[in-house]
């Protein structure tokens, strides 16, 4: 989508696009009586990406009814995650992978936090003009680093600023199903590295379904047109990844999909692990059928530095 055809602003493509998608989950969720967070710009970068987003944004959510209720989950979540560690003393924030994230702007932060938000150039750029148009003032001190996490962004984040000696509160959200493994693993050992004692870790990770835990292929599939079955659940994300033109890595489960836990053990983190499921109902909200079937299992971890 080139500039000017549908709105003012340059609209990131591909992977940054879903940055949008997630932005529009905010709003809505935002809009609501007993809303989990408020996130007043989350509807500027709807409206900045002009009908045309909104069109394809729409016929996605119809494909993926429960990505809304997650997003707004998963936003609380590590909202609470990332003061919690500052509350311990963290006084670096790093969020790798960082979108259209706003926490900067709108969450409280301790005096002296620095926060860093490392993303594509493009994906910034767009944040960086909606922002614009607001004069929205950080509410640390914000540092915005535009690098593929598939190269060497850890030299990027050092040369902004970063304090590898200082106890950091890291959150990587959203981008672990565009990684393999092996990319996974390189990941959390440069952020390892980076990592001193006291720091803190935030993420998510899709997890292995009954079934696949199980490895019985011989299983009968359940009904196509239940709401909560794995053949939807798979449709949807593959319709996802087709209609946006991104790559997602939703093969066969792997050892961090299979055992997160003993997956962040390896990497030198404590971790306590929460299913999406389980935190719905600690945050009150009731348990997407997706989720409550099994068909799709998403897991939530905090950690603290070994």
């Amino acid at each position: 989508m080139s500039q000017g055809q549908h709105s003012e602003y340059e609209i990131p493509e591909g992977v940054g696009l879903t940055a949008l998608i997630i932005a529009q989950a905010r709003a809505v969720e935002s809009q609501r009586p007993d809303r989990l967070f408020d996130d007043p710009f989350a509807e500027e970068f709807v409206a900045a990406a002009g009908p045309a987003f909104s069109t394809t944004s729409e016929e996605i959510a119809s494909r993926l009814t429960f990505q809304g209720d997650y997003v707004a989950l998963r936003t609380r979540f590590f909202d609470d995650c990332l003061l919690d560690a500052c509350q311990a003393g963290c006084r670096q924030v790093v969020l790798l992978g960082a979108g259209l994230d706003t926490r900067a702007f709108r969450l409280s932060w301790p005096e002296g936090v620095r926060l860093f938000e490392l993303d594509l150039p493009e994906v910034l750029s767009f944040k960086e003009g909606v922002l614009a148009t607001r004069s929205a003032t950080p509410t640390c001190r914000r540092v915005a680093v535009g690098v593929d996490l598939r190269e060497d962004w850890a030299r990027a984040l050092v040369a902004a600023g970063f304090l590898a000696e200082e106890p950091t509160a890291w959150l990587v959200e959203g981008i672990l199903m565009y990684l393999t493994e092996n990319e996974r693993n390189r990941l959390l050992d440069r952020v390892g590295e980076l990592s001193a004692p006291g720091s803190r870790l935030a993420l998510e990770q899709r997890g292995a379904g009954d079934r696949e835990r199980r490895a019985l292929p011989a299983d009968p599939p359940e009904p196509d047109g239940s709401e909560g079955s794995i053949e939807q659940a798979k449709k949807a994300s593959e319709e996802l990844v087709a209609r946006l033109g991104v790559q997602m890595n939703i093969g066969q489960p792997d050892f961090s999909m299979m055992d997160p836990e003993n997956w962040l053990t390896r990497h030198g983190w404590r971790s306590r692990m929460y299913s999406a499921a389980e935190r719905f109902l600690f945050y009150g909200r009731p348990v997407p059928p997706p989720m409550e079937t099994g068909a799709v299992q998403l897991w939530l971890a905090s950690a603290e530095r070994s």
